[in-house]
């Protein structure tokens, strides 16, 4: 699997350089430090006034039409572009890239992530070592775990073929509409095709896109209504 197969990233991000679309996914989650490590943070615009209770540290560039709420925590490196919507109680934690129209929501969490245009994840949220294709949703609660409890390197599993990520933090890859419905939890290793949804539940493995997970199990899919491009 490419890259391109899930997601293309956007013009209004500039780390184009960074990431090879022919790649495979995961091999995009240690270029998120260094497409950061390499950006100008000294030629961006200088930080908005910051609200009361909003605290950023380190090298961060915040597009001045950004939404910040009345309290959060900004660490860098990060790049959050035009029009995000911060809300309270968000919790970056450096490495992270998100892209213009982008929703970070209340008490949600983000670390090494990289989050495209339009994309939507509003309420309680863990969002790390994760990338989300454009106008991709997490429903309320949802996480993206990106541990495994015997703490190995994390493997992809696509198709009847492992791919070894060498990794330990891997989370899931969520392609272009791709969504995961409230309180569901999103295994390590977890890919969603474009326009795949996950209805809320824990899910582990690869589902096709425009397809909808019945159950836990990659196994048993049915075609998601509606869904764009849906076969």
């Amino acid at each position: 699997m490419q890259a391109s197969d899930l997601f293309l990233l956007p013009g209004s991000l500039p780390f184009a350089d960074h990431f090879d679309p022919g790649a495979a996914p995961w091999a995009w989650l240690p270029r998120i430090a260094e497409a950061l490590a390499a950006f100008e943070f000294g030629e961006a615009p200088p930080l908005p006034d910051l609200p009361p209770g909003v605290t950023v540290e380190g090298p961060v560039f915040l597009h001045p039409s950004v939404k910040l709420p009345p309290f959060c925590f900004i660490r860098g490196p990060a790049y959050i572009g035009e029009g995000v919507e911060i809300r309270p109680g968000c919790y970056v934690r450096g490495n992270v890239i998100v892209g213009p129209g982008s929703v970070l929501g209340n008490s949600c969490e983000y670390k090494n992530c990289l989050l495209m245009e339009n994309v939507e994840t509003p309420h309680y949220n863990y969002v790390g070592d994760s990338i989300l294709g454009n106008r991709a949703h997490l429903g309320a609660g949802a996480i993206c775990a990106n541990l495994r409890l015997d703490r190995r390197p994390v493997v992809i599993r696509l198709e009847g073929k492992r791919f070894e990520t060498g990794l330990k933090k891997v989370g899931a890859f969520l392609g272009d509409g791709a969504e995961a419905g409230c309180n569901s939890v999103l295994q390590p290793g977890t890919v969603l095709g474009k326009e795949a949804a996950v209805i809320s539940m824990p899910f582990q493995g690869y589902l096709p896109a425009g397809r909808i997970a019945v159950t836990s199990q990659a196994a048993r899919i049915l075609p998601r209504p509606g869904a764009v491009g849906t076969a």
